[in-house]
């Protein structure tokens, strides 16, 4: 196995333990994509993506409604993607992906978590090199499916990895290759249950029991700010 998946095995960063985080995390993308590209799913490849995701939670009909719906107010505030790099404790290295409707108050509050915990904020750019932004798409395994031969095909569409986790095939390849990827994989009949960003760090930082405890307590207080969507550092685990 490659760095991609030793790198999803190890990783301890606590992924959204409630629904209620997991259906608003989805809704603000919803929101964004429609934003972006449209109501129409078959148009929209983005928002066609996020509501099988949604289906897959058993996320309600009336949150993705709701979603939709404040993407064509306007009356409602627009959702923007932020994202804020900085140093933790230890000089860890963190990139916290946001979607927020007041960017004051986010990065208010992102600024006061680093410094609270040891850390700083930096400016845009200050951590971002020591990490490779990658795709993920997650299918449902076929019977019969030569893995090793399905991979073959896909590294002309910018794939890099691809094994198997918890009974579902997992596709790593370079962001860019996000929507040729989608593409090639709704045209050949793949059942898709989900897509997401990852950011690999290209080095790691080893921490012992009792510094890691207290880096936990940063990434704590990022997982309970509703405005977060994921954070990614360069910890070993």
């Amino acid at each position: 196995m490659g760095r991609a998946f030793e790198y999803r095995k190890a990783r301890k960063l606590k992924r959204w333990g409630s629904m209620a985080k997991t259906f608003t995390k989805i809704g603000k993308d919803i929101t964004i994509a429609v934003k972006a590209g449209g109501v129409d799913p078959n148009a929209n490849p983005r928002l066609r993506m996020l509501l099988q995701m949604g289906k897959a939670a058993s996320m309600p009909k009336e949150t993705v409604e709701r979603a939709i719906k404040r993407a064509i107010s306007k009356d409602q505030a627009d959702y923007k993607e932020v994202v804020y790099e900085g140093y933790g404790p230890f000089g860890i290295a963190v990139m916290v992906e946001t979607a927020t409707d007041n960017s004051t108050r986010t990065v208010a509050n992102i600024r006061n978590y680093f410094n609270k915990f040891g850390g700083s904020l930096g400016t845009s750019g200050s951590v971002e090199f020591m990490f490779e932004r990658k795709c993920i798409f997650k299918i449902r395994e076929k019977e019969n499916l030569n893995l090793e031969q399905f991979e073959l095909e896909l590294i002309d569409y910018g794939v890099e990895e691809v094994f198997v986790e918890d009974g579902e095939i997992v596709i790593y390849a370079d962001f860019n290759a996000y929507g040729t990827l989608q593409k090639y994989l709704e045209d050949n009949g793949c059942e898709l249950l989900g897509c997401e960003f990852e950011r690999i760090p290209l080095n790691t930082k080893e921490l012992d029991g009792a510094q890691y405890e207290e880096f936990e307590k940063l990434l704590a207080k990022f997982e309970e700010d509703e405005d977060v969507q994921n954070v990614f550092h360069n910890v070993k685990t």
